[in-house]
């Protein structure tokens, strides 16, 4: 089941010209929506199904620098300055909370990659510092883990992803955005080499841009143009406990588990240590690129074969204009939670804070995760077509950078002068 997000009341009127068309209603094109509004750039937002129905309202709320890479912390640090402003920008509580999150380790092996992260950005004065058991069990008591020791960044935060896009989306509405749903994009319209507007299933919309934020759909989309953008999905299971008594205001994590509290008091909880990776054409296609990854992560990973496979199988991968797109087939990817994953979690998590010996589970939910082959996501112009910029493969930690890769996004778009240094992100690096 799904988390139940704040509802919206989006557009009904069908326009037949804007200036920039964002493909994709999840919370990177929802921010991206919202900053281009800001700057009186009309827009118009088209979603395959319903907004944030996929990753923006399934992942953990995690608003993190700790264990990024080095070359993708100055959004993480701009995207921290944004989410403390988003309350105000949008007039509504996204649930957005600086608590700070530590990362636990239970051996030597553990603790010298948190030391070797540190120390790889240590020329980024960040607020992170080594922590001894002792100081772990002062920050969240009631620990019984043998931790050899942990890491923590007091100025990451959390934020609600069931509150977030809403409260985005609303906000950008207010602002004269058009937000459509239950309306896919088909392909693009081009003109002398340029595009010049999308075809969806309900009719033509000219545009001078176009930017694609369709997260794990991006690479089909792409594919049907002739461009490859070399993402995979992989798939994580999480869930919700009823409110209760925890031991700390901080987001835990650990290699075999991780917590954080929910803005209801209850706790959100996965099994870090394990994805489920159901394997597709894609898988096989671009094996090559990602061995080096998958050598790297292998012990956490389930790989498996099976009907995920066959109905990514029967999904088109070249459509023409006026024939039905994958995206009207499914609306919403909404994969079933493993609930082997989920007991591993709570069971790690019981042996290390027994407290929640007392948690009762309210909801079981998963979400499909594009990755990338570096774990960087892709933000920028598509060379080959001029038009045309994407803002995907987020890997499993774009929302807490959203309201900075969506900023970066729409500044690509229009022109302004970027909100960082946009060349972590290019599209050639592949």
């Amino acid at each position: 089941m799904a988390p139940t997000i704040a509802p919206v009341n989006t557009s009904t009127v069908f326009p037949s010209a804007t200036s920039v068309v964002i493909i994709g209603g999840g919370i990177i094109g929802l921010t991206a929506a919202l900053t281009l509004a800001e700057r009186n750039i009309a827009v118009v937002v088209l979603e395959k199904g319903h907004i944030a129905g996929e990753q923006s309202s399934r992942n953990l709320g995690w608003v993190r620098k700790t264990s990024r890479h080095a070359a993708d912390i100055p959004l993480a640090l701009a995207a921290d300055r944004l989410w403390a402003k988003m309350p105000e920008r949008v007039g509504a509580d996204v649930g957005y909370r600086q608590e700070g999150i530590m990362f636990v380790g239970r051996n030597p092996s553990q603790m010298a990659m948190h030391e070797g992260w540190l120390k790889s950005v240590e020329h980024l004065s960040l607020d992170s510092r080594l922590l001894s058991k002792r100081e772990i069990g002062a920050l969240v008591p009631g620990g019984v883990g043998d931790w050899a020791g942990g890491i923590f960044t007091p100025s990451d935060a959390r934020a609600e992803p069931t509150l977030a896009s809403s409260a985005i989306a609303k906000a950008a509405l207010d602002m004269g955005v058009v937000i459509i749903e239950q309306c896919a994009v088909r392909t693009l319209q081009m003109s002398a080499g340029v595009v010049s507007g999308v075809v969806t299933e309900r009719g033509e919309i000219r545009c001078d841009h176009v930017l694609l934020a369709g997260g794990m759909w991006s690479r089909r989309f792409l594919g049907n143009l002739g461009v490859s953008l070399p993402t995979l999905p992989l798939t994580c299971s999480v869930l919700r406990t009823r409110p209760m008594e925890g031991p700390t205001e901080i987001a835990v994590g650990a290699t075999d588990f991780s917590f954080r509290k929910h803005k209801d008091g209850g706790f959100i909880i996965t099994q870090r240590g394990k994805l489920d990776a159901f394997l597709t054409l894609d898988h096989l296609l671009l094996a090559k690129q990602y061995m080096p990854q998958f050598r790297a992560q292998r012990s956490v990973l389930n790989v498996s074969l099976g009907k995920p496979f066959f109905n990514d199988l029967a999904l088109a991968r070249r459509w023409k204009s006026d024939s039905v797109s994958p995206f009207e087939r499914v609306r919403v990817q909404d994969p079933a939670a493993n609930p082997r994953l989920n007991n591993d979690a709570m069971n790690n998590l019981i042996a290390a804070w027994p407290v929640f010996e007392q948690a009762r589970i309210a909801q079981a939910w998963a979400g499909t995760i594009d990755v990338t082959p570096d774990s960087n996501p892709v933000i920028g112009p598509v060379a080959q077509i001029p038009g045309l910029t994407v803002a995907t493969g987020f890997s499993g930690h774009g929302f807490g950078t959203s309201p900075a890769a969506g900023h970066l996004a729409a500044d690509l778009v229009s022109g302004h002068a970027p909100i960082i240094d946009p060349s972590p992100y290019r599209f050639d690096r592949f």
